[in-house]
């Protein structure tokens, strides 16, 4: 049996029948209390209609002038206007340069090497090549209407510039020689984004940028531009002010150290862009190399384009620079292609019949290219190496080479002892 209910207050003074007790408990009764809602915006005061007429006809005014000057700019400044009012341009890291830990140890260059490392220099040098010769070769031709419409399309575009645009770039130019750290112009940053890059580039003057803006304006190119395009910023742009600045100074500014680094970011166009035609002008000093040497042992390169790199470098004419770059590329150990392998091979060889007196550097190479790869040359290339010791030979390192020779276990060896074991 149930427990009896206990009745409720209000029904403790009067008597209630049994049915009103009943729909009490059923149904919920309403309750005298009124909620007073305070809404939110009730103390804030409204623009009245004088004022809100005024602030819209201001900005009517000013869309419709700023409508009129990008029409009179032309396509080009509405292109750089665009970019300048969009916010998801690449950042700065201006006043926090990279660890200097990483920056290269002071060099001490040894004359005589530098006298050996000229006898194999080229007699007839490639003249360097700027942005700027590129840029005024192109408005030469363009003055005397040769067809350039049939040009490569990843060639240079000239295009007529407004000079309302000359005049904001040549603002940039003022900033970029003085600039030592902070924010850069937002108008520079959007370069790598325009059809005629390079012409926007040429009337900033590069070469008479300050160090830290190379290394800033390096970042962005590296970070913004394609393979091919920031090859072309490295071969006009970067090699020759490294070039300059190590002539001039005799070594090199920190900020164009780490620009160097940075531009390893695009590995391919670093390789064909800076380091290729640096070694192929022929002129490339014993400082250039170990420089640009020290920035390609310090950082990781993918194995492809090392490869592609080694295997240009073994083909093209020797300088003593050449030997730098190898001996760099082979103490990373990479596990080259046997097609690499074996033009490496054949550099060394072609040396069989110099009569000139080698460098300390080609024997270095020699040695530490037979250190790492014994066992991926054949035993027919053993020999013939064996017999270039005869010719070429060194005091101290040349009966190293032999004993690393002599002990190699041939790539051709191994396959026919594991041909023997399978059958």
């Amino acid at each position: 049996m149930g427990k009896a209910k206990k009745l409720k207050p209000s029904q403790m003074g009067k008597k209630v029948s049994l049915e009103e007790q009943l729909d009490d408990d059923k149904f919920a009764k309403p309750k005298n209390r009124n909620k007073i809602r305070v809404r939110k915006d009730d103390h804030e005061k409204f623009v009245d209609a004088d004022l809100s007429r005024k602030i819209l006809s201001a900005a009517r005014e000013q869309q419709i002038e700023l409508e009129e000057e990008a029409q009179s700019l032309g396509e080009n400044v509405n292109e750089v206007l665009t970019q300048l009012d969009d916010d998801s341009d690449v950042e700065s890291e201006c006043g926090q340069p990279p660890d200097s830990d990483k920056f290269y140890e002071e060099l001490e260059i040894d004359e005589g090497d530098e006298k050996a490392m000229e006898i194999f220099m080229s007699k007839n040098p490639i003249p360097k090549r700027t942005l700027a010769d590129i840029i005024l070769e192109k408005i030469t031709e363009k003055q005397t209407e040769l067809d350039t419409k049939f040009s490569d399309a990843g060639s240079l575009q000239i295009q007529d510039i407004h000079p309302k645009i000359v005049t904001l770039y040549e603002g940039v130019r003022d900033v970029l020689r003085k600039y030592r750290s902070g924010k850069l112009p937002k108008a520079f940053k959007i370069i790598p984004t325009l059809r005629n890059w390079e012409q926007i580039l040429y009337i900033t003057d590069p070469p008479s940028w300050s160090a830290a803006a190379m290394y800033q304006g390096t970042r962005i190119f590296a970070s913004n531009l394609k393979e091919k395009m920031a090859q072309r910023f490295y071969n006009l742009v970067l090699l020759p002010r490294i070039r300059d600045d190590l002539a001039e100074y005799k070594r090199l500014n920190f900020h164009l150290y780490q620009a160097l680094r940075k531009a390893l970011y695009k590995p391919a166009g670093f390789m064909k862009g800076f380091l290729l035609p640096l070694l192929e002008s022929g002129s490339c000093t014993l400082r250039e190399a170990i420089i640009v040497g020290s920035v390609i042992a310090k950082n990781s390169i993918p194995i492809l384009h090392s490869s592609a790199a080694i295997l240009k470098i073994a083909e093209m004419d020797y300088t003593g620079a050449n030997s730098i770059m190898l001996r760099i590329f082979f103490d990373k150990k990479y596990a080259l292609p046997y097609r690499v392998v074996d033009a490496v091979v054949f550099h060394f060889l072609r040396f069989e019949r110099d009569s000139r007196e080698l460098p300390v550097l080609w024997h270095q190479a020699f040695l530490t290219f037979v250190q790492r790869y014994k066992a991926d040359i054949s035993s027919e290339q053993r020999d013939a190496l064996l017999q270039l010791l005869k010719k070429q030979s060194h005091p101290t390192i040349t009966a190293e080479i032999r004993r690393e020779l002599q002990n190699a276990k041939c790539r051709d060896v191994e396959g026919e002892q594991q041909a023997m074991n399978v059958d």
